[in-house]
């Protein structure tokens, strides 16, 4: 049975006749789901989501690139419940409580370079916003408000409030809001799908970077920072590129003076294969972005890490000095807790190793659809793979989705670009029912 095969009494059907009469859901034609039914989960165990009739469906995405460790984590749970016997919420203004100061405490520990204080915040597009206030009013401070401008990558995607929206460049998410946004200079993206036939991916990424050194040495003095997703950009259609762009980009923004501020939201806590993306080029940013994983996918929590300099350029005995931003949930000790279990899985089953290994086996049961006929572009970094497929289909993403879920399969494509984003805890077996499940999808649509 799948998720349309229901009656209209059923507990599936009700609860989504209840979700369309009262929810607004996101990134979402609600008038789509007319035709295409949601999927009513009402439980989740491991890598599984499982719907009010009984179906199950493998994660492959990690609930939009959040979960790491499954749904319903034993080691997770019992830490929130540990927590909420001593305090829920409490906020940061004038207070503190120890899960913010532990994780605080350890995420400087295991950041690149000597990122310090931490900001927190709610969710991915928050903690952009802050960095880029931050970046700004550093500057302001310093006696340079002409530095107010921000430029970042072709294709990059960094959230959906004004700020954010800004610093994007998907067209289906900006066009619209365009006359609401600040300019933004988009230098080319090292992603190597841009490449000339036959240029190595590294060739291509230091042709990008000179592109991005020419754009700063004529506009330095008026750019605060650039700011980018390090080796994947993700609403691209997982865009992947070579670490030796960052490295250049780093230097080139010390060469200019200009802020480097890494949105690993979607790529930090191990999925690109390292701790952090940024390891993979030994480089450090001035602001570190990050969010999704960081709670293992649990609540939502996002944070931005800052070197000491910009922390010193706000402390100050005037209030106006002060980086005057706040978010009522900043902090939340529910939320700190998951991130500190999350944290401790990492690195108690040491999970970078284990991931290593998981790569390879699918990476090896893979090479059939590698080479499918219809699919172009197969790749792979870390625990994320993507694959563009020929197809003259419209309509491709949504009924990939509804062909996925029949092979028991989360499958959320990017136009026509279809990844596998898993939680680290799927199995070999899994990997297996992925990989055929999508070769089936290709086979029948």
């Amino acid at each position: 049975m799948t998720n349309s095969d229901h009656t209209p009494s059923s507990p599936a059907s009700q609860l989504q006749h209840r979700s369309l009469a009262a929810v607004w859901h996101p990134c979402t034609q609600m008038k789509q789901h007319e035709t295409y039914p949601l999927v009513p989960v009402v439980r989740g165990k491991g890598a599984w989501l499982y719907d009010a009739d009984g179906n199950r469906y493998l994660d492959a995405i990690s609930s939009w690139w959040v979960n790491l460790f499954g749904h319903a984590n034993p080691v997770i749970n019992a830490a929130i419940r540990d927590q909420l016997e001593k305090i829920e919420h409490v906020m940061l203004a004038g207070f503190t409580h120890e899960p913010v100061v532990m994780l605080s405490e350890r995420l400087k520990r295991i950041a690149p370079g000597s990122l310090g204080h931490c900001f927190y915040a709610s969710d991915g597009a928050s903690a952009i916003e802050i960095a880029l206030k931050m970046s700004f009013h550093y500057w302001l401070l310093n006696g340079q408000p002409q530095k107010n401008g921000f430029i970042s990558l072709q294709n990059d995607y960094h959230g959906e409030t004004l700020g954010a929206l800004s610093v994007t460049d998907v067209a289906i998410f900006r066009e619209t809001y365009a006359p609401l946004l600040r300019p933004c200079t988009h230098v080319p993206t090292p992603d190597w799908r841009y490449a000339e036939a036959g240029e190595p991916a590294e060739a291509y990424a230091l042709r990008a970077a000179a592109a991005l050194e020419h754009y700063l040495a004529e506009h330095h003095a008026q750019t605060a920072a650039l700011i980018l997703e390090p080796l994947v950009q993700g609403a691209a259609g997982m865009g992947m590129y070579h670490p030796v762009y960052l490295q250049r980009a780093r230097e080139i923004c010390d060469r200019y003076q200009v802020h480097l501020i890494a949105d690993e939201i979607a790529v930090g806590f191990g999925r690109t294969g390292t701790l952090f993306a940024c390891n993979q080029a030994n480089i450090a940013p001035d602001f570190l972005c990050l969010s999704k994983g960081l709670s293992g996918g649990y609540l939502p929590l996002s944070v931005v890490m800052t070197t000491d300099t910009v922390f010193q350029a706000f402390y100050d005995d005037k209030t106006a000095r002060a980086f005057l931003h706040s978010h009522s949930h900043t902090g939340n000790a529910l939320a700190c807790r998951a991130a500190l279990a999350a944290l401790d899985m990492i690195e108690q089953d040491q999970v970078i190793t284990t991931n290593t290994r998981k790569t390879a086996y699918l990476n090896r049961i893979a090479a059939p659809l590698a080479a499918h006929p219809k699919v172009r572009n197969f790749r792979n970094c870390g625990m994320i793979w993507a694959f563009e497929v020929e197809t003259d289909d419209a309509d491709f993403a949504a009924n990939c989705f509804q062909a996925g879920l029949k092979q028991q399969l989360v499958l959320r494509p990017l136009g026509k670009t279809i990844y596998f984003m898993p939680p680290y805890i799927i199995s070999e077996q899994e990997m297996d029912l992925l990989v055929d499940g999508t070769l089936h999808v290709l086979n029948t649509l």
